[in-house]
């Protein structure tokens, strides 16, 4: 759910306090780790991190007002996220970011760049810092140029069965 707080302040303040200690532990590792080029406020809703538009002009393909999106914290109605979108644009940072978690005795509840968790206690800190050092602002823009440059594989149309299909119409005679 997105919120309408205005920042970072107004955000963290519309927390009940474990949601607020859990996002500060979160919001901590991620300040303590960020690439310098990369800046810290709201977007879409959410905590975000982003290269801002000094450092790639271009913004965001979706909407070029906004700055780059490079990872992002909120708090849901059912638990809460972190947004890592590197690991949507190149798969071997999601890949290591997998294997890591495992190895930290965590279980990982990801999507594409969704890391969904109830508790601080579910997140290894060291791991998500980790993470974030993996990926400067330079690696960030050239993931996402080259997601952009990238075709997107088609689906294929699901395969009817017999027990998919319509039945045929019956010829007259």
């Amino acid at each position: 759910m997105q919120s309408k707080a205005t920042s970072i302040a107004q955000y963290l303040d519309e927390l009940p306090p474990d949601r607020r200690a859990a996002l500060d532990a979160v919001r901590a590792t991620i300040l303590a780790n960020l690439d310098p080029q990369l800046e810290e406020g709201m977007q879409y809703g959410m905590i975000g991190y982003y290269v801002p538009h000094r450092v790639f002009p271009q913004g965001y393909h979706c909407d070029p007002k906004q700055p780059l999106p490079y990872a992002a914290l909120a708090s849901q109605k059912q638990h809460l996220s972190i947004y890592l979108m590197t690991g949507y644009m190149e798969c071997a940072e999601a890949e290591w970011l997998r294997t890591a978690w495992a190895k930290a005795g965590k279980k990982l509840d990801m999507g594409k760049t969704c890391i969904r968790f109830k508790r601080i206690e579910d997140v290894p800190l060291e791991v998500l810092g980790e993470a974030i050092r993996r990926v400067s602002a330079a690696d960030c823009i050239a993931y996402y140029s080259a997601s952009l440059s990238t075709p997107r594989p088609v689906r294929p149309k699901p395969e009817t069965t017999k027990a998919t299909r319509k039945p045929a119409d019956k010829p007259t005679r």
